[in-house]
């Protein structure tokens, strides 16, 4: 049995820091899940981003910390795609940065910050001046720091070609002594430890397995109607952004193949911040082959609200208890919070098995349906085989339930944290 480590007297206020820290988008429900297990071994979390929703009384909200402001967006627009950077360029990154760091200081500073988290900030280059103004900030404060990467630049297409070389190298991630570098998957250990000779520690995404989710309640009954499904229709649902790495097209084609009455397949987030071509190409592809696209993103929100006119907004959870399978046929992922999610809420899961999935979920035995490359008539007869079988259906995902409980629990990363805080408060 493992031994979770005290928490150290010198650590008391820890801020994460990301671009966003709002919504459902994948980091945003890590750093919740790393705050409720911070917090109940009592130290305190503040956070500092270009948007946020958590309470004021722990924010600092600099909007230029967000990829989606005009000024960072100008900048993406002139250093991505290209080999030239204009000297005009250079001077916003560094004036913006400037900005930033100031604002850092006075995050610091307003709530005695001992330890930060950058969450992929020190990443992914979407925001060159956030993730400059980071570095400096922890080389002139030498602040115990643990930097949290989700995704690397060299692993999406977009940054492969850029005007900006000598602030990834700076930045993206940076290589100092009073940072503990956090990857989620085994692949991109290997990679950052092969690039840059950086040494990192592996830290899966978790769920709070301990405390199984609540059951299916009457606020929720009228999502099916809501998305045009009758009480009889199976729910399919895809629980992802709609970007081309996950895939979607499988997705229509299960749904295709399945002969329902009502082929509908359920989008739960939006496109983000690669734009809308993609998703005007799966819905041309999902008429073509007959499917209905429900795309419920207006419909979900952190917690249960109503907008002004009355209509019930869901969370993310409501619609995975609605759900009867889910459909995940990504081509990359960095470990796969949907899987996670979707073990969670105890429903099947259809899974193209992508490399992080083979390298580290498929060895732990999980048992789900998989997708290598295609949609066939074997993986549909087995979909329908599952959605039809109640007693298949419940022994499979109970077993996945024990066994992400086992590698994929709240006490997993409990254990990692603390060490890494211990760590660094000993450097």
């Amino acid at each position: 049995m493992s031994i979770i480590l005290k928490k150290p007297e010198k650590v008391n206020n820890i801020g994460f820091i990301s671009t966003r820290i709002s919504g459902t988008d994948g980091v945003s429900l890590e750093i919740a899940k790393w705050s409720d297990v911070l917090q109940r071994n009592r130290f305190n979390c503040y956070y500092f981003a270009g948007e946020l929703d958590r309470d004021a009384s722990v924010s600092h909200l600099c909007e230029l910390a967000h990829f989606e402001h005009p000024e960072i967006d100008k900048i993406n627009m002139n250093v991505l795609g290209t080999s030239k950077r204009s000297s005009e360029i250079s001077f916003s990154i560094q004036n913006i940065k400037e900005k930033i760091k100031q604002e850092l200081h006075a995050f610091q500073k307003k709530y005695n910050i001992d330890l930060i988290i950058p969450e992929n900030a020190l990443s992914i280059p979407l925001n060159l001046p956030l993730g400059l103004a980071i570095t400096e900030f922890i080389a002139e404060q030498n602040i115990p720091t643990i930097a949290h990467h989700h995704d690397f630049h060299w692993e999406r297409e977009r940054f492969l070609i850029n005007a900006c070389q000598d602030y990834i190298h700076t930045a993206f991630p940076p290589d100092l002594s009073c940072i503990q570098h956090v990857v989620i998957n085994s692949l991109a250990s290997e990679q950052l430890s092969h690039r840059l000779g950086i040494s990192n520690t592996v830290t899966p995404n978790v769920f709070d397995f301990a405390h199984p989710p609540e059951p299916p309640d009457n606020y929720l009954r009228d999502l099916r109607l809501k998305i045009g499904l009758r009480e009889e229709d199976f729910f399919v649902l895809q629980p992802t952004r709609i970007v081309p790495r996950k895939w979607i097209e499988r997705s229509i084609e299960i749904v295709s193949g399945l002969d329902l009455s009502n082929p509908t397949l359920v989008i739960s987030h939006a496109s983000g911040d690669e734009g809308d071509e993609y998703y005007l190409r799966i819905k041309e592809y999902a008429r073509n082959l007959g499917v209905n696209i429900a795309a419920i993103d207006h419909l979900i929100n952190d917690q249960r609200s109503l907008y002004p006119d009355g209509t019930k907004m869901y969370t993310i959870a409501d619609v995975y208890r609605n759900a009867d399978i889910v459909t995940y046929p990504s081509g990359y992922e960095g470990f796969g919070n949907a899987f996670l999610e979707t073990i969670y809420y105890k429903k099947p899961i259809i899974v193209k098995r992508y490399s992080i999935f083979i390298a580290d979920i498929e060895p732990k035995g999980f048992d789900v349906l998989e997708i290598n490359g295609f949609v066939t008539s074997r993986i549909i007869n087995q979909i329908k085989e599952v959605l039809h079988n109640k007693k298949k259906c419940e022994e499979m995902v109970e077993k996945n339930y024990q066994l992400a409980n086992q590698f994929f629990s709240y006490e997993i990363l409990e254990e990692k944290l603390m060490y890494l805080i211990h760590t660094l408060v000993c450097m």
